[in-house]
């Protein structure tokens, strides 16, 4: 008879940084379908660019070949304002996390055509790349754009900004790092200011909401939006 192997002993936890438990997701994996340019972005580009995920921390100079500050982003769509930004500022380093499919390759197509080497690409839940890839006080920024307000009260469990994956973006900042946050629902607007506050590891930047800086673009979403009379908030906070 064979006697069970005893379990392994279980790892330290990183005391940077909170412990996360993956639960309710703040994203659905929508359908869509990949073109055929972005079919072919994924097989001229990928290679290069993809980073494909891993449970250690990772040496994003060499990755990138490069010492330069490095910003995460988290959830960046189709990738418009992922690139303009990357080539606005080329003097940073810019990781981008997404899980859908159609969104990665439009912004490995972008990448291709302007020729950006300052980004790479993560294509997995952002969660889980900051507790495994990324190293405690190792980012200068972090950019949420946008994400789905998840408008129902029922489903305001599956925003993103919440006080744990706060917690966890802070534990990842450098000292003076920041975190630029921008929605375009009010509501959520003010949950994002109330969460980011409570967070002590964090400044804010302005008094409520700040302007938007000049390197986030405009996208023709949000254009539509403001001559529709809607708003759009930013918040940025700073690593203590």
């Amino acid at each position: 008879m064979n006697t069970p192997s005893p379990p392994p002993p279980p790892q330290a936890p990183d005391e940077a940084a909170p412990v996360f438990r993956r639960g309710v997701r703040s994203y659905v994996k929508r359908g869509g379908r990949t073109t055929e340019g972005q079919a072919r972005a994924f097989e001229t580009w990928a290679p290069r660019f993809l980073v494909p995920f891993q449970i250690d921390p990772l040496d994003w100079s060499r990755v990138f070949g490069r010492d330069a500050p490095i910003v995460l982003e988290i959830g960046f769509g189709m990738g418009e304002a992922t690139a303009q930004i990357a080539q606005t500022l080329p003097d940073r380093n810019f990781i981008g996390c997404e899980v859908h499919e159609p969104g990665v390759g439009a912004l490995l197509k972008r990448i291709g055509e302007q020729g950006l080497d300052n980004v790479r690409i993560v294509q997995h839940d952002a969660v889980q790349v900051l507790q495994h890839m990324i190293a405690p006080a190792s980012l200068d920024g972090v950019h949420v754009f946008f994400p789905d307000p998840w408008h129902k009260k029922r489903h305001h469990k599956r925003r993103l900004i919440q006080p744990p994956l706060v917690a966890l973006l802070a534990s990842r900042l450098k000292p003076g790092g920041y975190v630029h946050c921008a929605t375009d629902w009010q509501p959520y607007a003010e949950q994002m200011l109330e969460v980011l506050m409570a967070e002590p590891a964090l400044r804010n930047t302005a008094v409520g909401y700040a302007p938007r800086p000049s390197y986030r673009p405009v996208t023709k979403f949000e254009n539509r939006g403001l001559r529709l009379g809607h708003g759009v908030w930013d918040l940025v906070f700073t690593r203590l």
